[in-house]
């Protein structure tokens, strides 16, 4: 991952000029139609190649756009999220950079992370989740998307919230999510994970680190 984390954060705040939508859930055909989100890391590029297949694929444009769009900004989010993790020390990364389930080890246990705006189907308040967080965690895995990263295993969530009700934007706050991060790794200990049993049988080792703004 050589990219520099201010330019991705640039590239990222550029979407949010644009409204948030998906028009579908996310599906294998339309994901097939954006592949190209993982390749472009600048903003501009990617208005140009979302035209072009909009063209060739004739496909409603503002469909494609907001799909494509939505897509491309939470990968590279996503990208960011773990440089920081992986530039912390005691943290190593995955060597096999196809393996869904596991992003990096934290002090020698394995992990995946997931950053999710704090969701509104949760019918909670953002105050009752920080002081329930195991109730949390647990209706995040159970609600999560059935599409390719799909799993039960350890996963460090992190939430954002914004008090405007924005909280999408806040994923493009990459140096607010590295203080979080590195603040939250900084205190911790094995002991503050909480512990779950899904229907495979495994345990599962999961926490979230709040970033609120």
């Amino acid at each position: 991952m050589n990219f520099s984390l201010q330019n991705i954060e640039k590239e990222l705040k550029r979407r949010h000029q644009y409204s948030y939508k998906w028009f579908r859930k996310q599906n294998d055909q339309w994901d097939r139609y954006t592949q190209f989100i993982y390749q472009i890391s600048n903003w501009e590029a990617l208005i140009r190649k979302i035209a072009i297949v909009a063209d060739t694929q004739e496909l409603d444009k503002q469909q494609i756009f907001q799909y494509a769009a939505n897509r491309w900004y939470n990968f590279w989010s996503a990208q960011a999220v773990e440089k920081i993790f992986t530039e912390i020390d005691g943290i190593e990364p995955i060597v096999e950079i196809k393996d869904s389930e596991k992003d990096f080890y934290l002090f020698g246990i394995p992990f995946d992370h997931k950053t999710s705006v704090f969701p509104k189907q949760f019918n909670k308040t953002f105050e009752y989740a920080q002081n329930h967080k195991a109730e949390l965690i647990e209706w995040l895995y159970k609600n999560q998307s059935t599409q390719k990263r799909y799993h039960l295993k350890n996963r460090l969530f992190i939430v954002v919230y914004e008090k405007n009700g924005e909280h999408w934007k806040l994923k493009a706050e990459i140096e607010l999510l590295k203080k979080a991060i590195q603040k939250y790794i900084a205190g911790f200990r094995r002991e503050q994970l909480h512990s779950f049993t899904f229907a495979d049988g495994q345990t599962t080792l999961s926490d979230i680190i709040w970033v609120s703004k």
